[in-house]
């Protein structure tokens, strides 16, 4: 049988799924084919059910659990692994941190801001920290640094490998929106999930769930297997922050959401709840256990 299975090209997805599409564990009478895409591309093709299986946002997600549910492995959820709210005005930048939770000045209600795409966790959580920042440009992730440099936004919101880059191209850090979270809640952050088509058969999602933590497993157990192929995709980017991503992004989630990683998730849908940023559930969340 073969699955369709979507995942980003940063080290974090690449270094799990390695092991699953190289044939470096047994994955029996299951064959991926593998779709690399951003996430808010991932987001929308898990809206118009292109995917078996698929990455995506966590916020994006309570837009498509009526057609996909949630594996307990793949995910990216940690602490000291949120998005960051960068400038490269540093008086701006400490105005802001001062700022996160409460109303804004006048003055600053109409910055624009470049984030990484409407469906995004990290836009979600942008809009718990700031709500008041509407002005807000959709770019792909990897330009958004640019995009603050060369003064097409006064803020842009940065995820994956820009984490680590940023300081280096003077620019200055505003928020931790994963700090603000980890601070309001003491859960680690939910920021993408791999979910899976409610169609398939039972036995087939759980066949994939199990092979999905095998994969990250022999990844923890062999961390330079799939070096080559990690670097192939990662933007030139050097092997030290290639690791340093994997290693904020992959964990014990990744392996296995667990009690305190299924909390987060139900949390964080929670509270988008309360706050009408997306729509009631009204299916379980996580894949059944058989």
């Amino acid at each position: 049988m073969k699955l369709s299975l979507g995942f980003s090209p940063c080290p974090n997805d690449t270094f799990i799924f390695d092991a699953l599409i190289h044939g470096k564990i047994d994955t029996g009478d299951l064959l991926f084919e593998p779709s690399y895409q951003d996430v808010e591309t991932l987001n929308q093709m898990a809206f118009a059910q292109q995917l078996d299986i698929t990455k995506l946002s966590y916020h994006a997600f309570a837009y498509a659990a009526k057609d996909y549910e949630l594996l307990d492995a793949g995910s990216a959820l940690g602490f000291g692994v949120g998005p960051l709210l960068i400038t490269k005005d540093k008086d701006l930048a400490k105005r802001l941190s001062n700022c996160a939770g409460q109303d804004l000045p006048a003055d600053l209600l109409d910055l624009r801001v470049g984030i990484p795409g409407k469906y995004t966790t990290a836009n979600f959580l942008l809009g718990l920290a700031y709500p008041q920042l509407t002005n807000k440009q959709e770019l792909v992730f990897s330009d958004i640094e640019n995009a603050v440099l060369d003064g097409r936004v006064d803020l842009g919101l940065i995820i994956h490998e820009n984490r680590f880059t940023y300081s280096e191209r003077g620019l200055s850090k505003a928020q931790d929106l994963g700090e603000f979270w980890e601070r309001d809640t003491g859960y680690p952050i939910p920021l993408g999930g791999i979910v899976i088509k409610r169609s398939l058969p039972q036995v087939v999602k759980q066949q994939v769930n199990k092979l999905i933590a095998d994969s990250v497993r022999f990844a923890f157990a062999n961390p330079k297997s799939g070096l080559d192929y990690i670097r192939s995709h990662a933007q030139e980017m050097e092997e030290s922050v290639m690791y340093q991503h994997i290693d904020l992004y992959v964990n014990k989630y990744s392996e296995n959401l667990g009690e305190k990683g299924r909390a987060s998730v139900n949390y964080l849908f929670s509270e988008a709840e309360r706050l009408q940023l997306i729509p009631p559930r009204t299916q379980d969340l996580f894949l059944a256990s058989i």
